[in-house]
């Protein structure tokens, strides 16, 4: 007789803020806007009635979880966010982020400075059509002139002033993350992480700092991470366990990829994004599968 398949247990909602005045509890699987806008993340969509009823569906499906940023478009998926959702539902939970601008070609800057991160913070409030955005990472720049304590105080200062509820951080290194955790409470890490793509790599000359190196602090803290690029670094790759796994659930990688973050640890709430509305609803199947103790060992 063959034993019996263990399956995992696995929440299907997580707590933003757990241990604060103001906790926020939502869907485990969100959306990332990202891929909303036209091409190198600039300019109107190509379709965009398909966008807003990317952001319609995710929403009347249970998402309740939306990952933006106003370096998006420019300001595009705020935009989109405003237009196809308000009046917001009283469960939505918008999450953006700031420290990084962009220039009239199209390329990324770096835009850290205290007024530049009052000027993020006022126009995604102002697009998004906001009295306070409930969670603002602040996305640390390597090559930034400013210093990581006068940014993050910045960001404490609009937070006492009302603008945001909750302080993340983004592509931050352990020794970053200690720090900002002396100065107040932190409720997320949005950092890259998927099951192709772990630690810290490079990409387009620029360090991108891995969810696997600040993963103990986060536990140990209560912080949420919110892993980003976790398709976009692993289907690429073709994983023959990913594949695998699919084939014996009846389910596609991108899927299994999702479920695998899902199952990985309970403190993550992955953000897949996509733009186009089919994979939207295949990626938001993920949460219902159940891998076995014996699938996560195998995959690894």
């Amino acid at each position: 007789m063959k034993p019996k398949k263990i399956m995992i247990e696995m929440n299907k909602t997580i707590t933003i803020g757990a241990q604060t005045d103001h906790p926020l509890t939502v869907s485990r699987l969100g959306y990332g806007t990202m891929r909303l806008p036209g091409d190198q993340v600039w300019g109107e969509p190509k379709n965009r009635e398909e966008a807003l009823e990317i952001l319609r569906t995710a929403i009347a499906n249970g998402v309740n979880f939306l990952d933006t940023a106003d370096f998006y478009g420019d300001d595009i998926t705020n935009k989109l966010i405003a237009d196809a959702l308000l009046p917001y539902h009283e469960h939505l939970v918008i999450c953006t982020k700031v420290g990084v601008g962009r220039n009239p070609d199209k390329s990324w800057k770096v835009f850290d400075a205290p007024e530049d991160l009052r000027t993020s913070i006022n126009r995604n409030l102002k697009t998004l059509k906001l009295e306070q955005i409930q969670l603002v990472h602040f996305r640390v720049m390597p090559n930034s002139n400013t210093p990581f304590e006068e940014a993050l105080e910045t960001m404490f200062e609009m937070q006492k002033e009302g603008k945001i509820l909750h302080i993340g951080l983004s592509n931050v290194n352990p020794e970053e993350l200690t720090k900002g955790l002396s100065m107040g409470a932190i409720a997320s890490v949005e950092n890259p992480f998927g099951y192709g793509q772990r630690s810290s790599f490079e990409f387009h000359g620029q360090q991108n700092r891995g969810l696997e190196e600040v993963m103990p602090l986060c536990i140990a803290n209560n912080i949420t991470m919110i892993p980003f690029w976790s398709l976009q670094n692993s289907l690429p790759k073709n994983d023959d366990k990913i594949a695998a796994v699919a084939k014996k659930y009846g389910v596609s990688s991108a899927q299994i990829n999702i479920a695998w973050l899902l199952h990985f640890h309970e403190s993550l709430l992955p953000i897949p994004g996509t733009s186009q509305l089919t994979h939207l609803k295949e990626n938001m199947a993920a949460i219902d599968i159940r891998l076995s103790d014996e699938d996560m060992s195998f995959l690894g």
